[in-house]
């Protein structure tokens, strides 16, 4: 049987040239600024991450808690409505099956997944009512466990990876059997994993 050729793509800094989370949430305290008062949790949170009392992932447990006190769907469709246009071109000459997987919240991603016809997302899963992590945080290692969860290994064959990140996306790029590419200042720079990890 053949096997299904895809492509992996990062989200954010790779389809988009930011980090959709940061911006979604300084979106938030502009246009919802009675979340200010959620600000000090923010403070700390980063704080005991800074100081590793904290990990990333707690940390990030305490990023989406003001969810609650904004109109959610309403909210992430507006933000997409503006930064939409902020998609790279090229994305659009995807010639193979794209999944993007992301660390980015559920809650934000599905929006823009509909609007640029992702074949599949895999991200970081939240509750929508609370904003809190369900599960681990889709970064590192994490993504390609999520990615395996989604497919039968031996029915894939990874072609291509994108991502910004050489130090969090090593093991999406050692998947890679066609290019890896690494996105800088929104451009393909591509390379070969061994000349890059030395593996």
């Amino acid at each position: 049987m053949d096997k299904k050729e895809i492509d992996i793509y990062d989200f954010d800094k790779t389809i988009i040239p930011f980090d959709s989370g940061s911006m979604f949430i300084l979106y938030c305290f502009i246009h919802y600024p009675w979340i200010i008062v959620y600000l000090p949790v923010l403070i700390a949170g980063l704080v005991l991450m800074v100081l590793k009392v904290i990990s990333f992932t707690a940390f990030k447990k305490t990023c989406f808690m003001f969810v609650p006190m904004v109109p959610l769907d309403r909210a992430v469709k507006k933000f997409w409505d503006k930064y939409e246009k902020t998609v790279h071109k090229w994305y659009f000459d995807r010639k193979r099956y794209s999944v993007v997987i992301s660390a980015s919240p559920d809650f934000l991603l599905d929006e823009i997944a509909k609007r640029l016809d992702f074949d599949k997302l895999i991200c970081t899963v939240h509750d929508r009512k609370s904003g809190a992590i369900i599960g681990e945080n889709c970064r590192g290692e994490e993504k390609v466990k999520r990615l395996y969860n989604e497919f039968n290994k031996d029915e894939i064959s990874v072609i291509d990876v994108y991502s910004d990140s050489l130090r969090h996306d090593k093991y999406i790029f050692s998947l890679a059997q066609g290019t890896c590419y690494h996105i800088v200042k929104s451009q393909k720079k591509p390379f070969n994993y061994s000349d890059v990890y030395g593996e």
